[in-house]
């Protein structure tokens, strides 16, 4: 499982518009990938510009790189942005991952941790944010 400096840095890395764009075109490329030049091309980015977001994405464990020729082939990996989202969910539903469901209407049948109602904190919320009643009690 990722830690917290591993998912700041997969954070930092999807924090930029070109890397963002490369990855997901390279998701879409998925399991074959495709040539730094080709994939500069799709995102409109000058190969010595993209070598650089590259080595964010491949440092960040977003993306892997393999040779075939003279060609580097660049690949997603899902694997990254799972551990990601493993980190950033494994306290979902105040750590009981077992009153998560998937998200209605997610891509793929993915599960995608979707909490069921209002949290307490939400409701507290909710409550405070409700017009006050007469001697400024609330009506929530």
């Amino acid at each position: 499982m990722r830690d917290e400096t591993g998912a700041l840095a997969a954070l930092v890395a999807l924090a930029q518009e070109m890397r963002l764009r490369a990855l997901r075109t390279l998701l879409h490329a998925f399991p074959e990938g495709m040539p730094a030049g080709q994939l500069g091309a799709a995102i409109g980015c000058a190969p010595s510009t993209l070598t650089f977001h590259l080595r964010q994405l491949l440092e960040a464990g977003l993306v892997e790189s393999r040779r075939q020729g003279v060609s580097v082939i660049y690949t997603a990996r899902p694997a990254g942005l799972a551990d990601l989202t493993d980190y950033l969910t494994e306290a979902c539903c105040g750590g009981r991952p077992e009153v998560c469901r998937p998200r209605p209407g997610s891509r793929g049948g993915e599960a995608v941790p979707a909490c069921p109602g209002p949290s307490e904190t939400q409701a507290v919320s909710q409550a405070a944010r409700a017009p006050a009643g007469p001697a400024g009690r609330s009506r929530a």
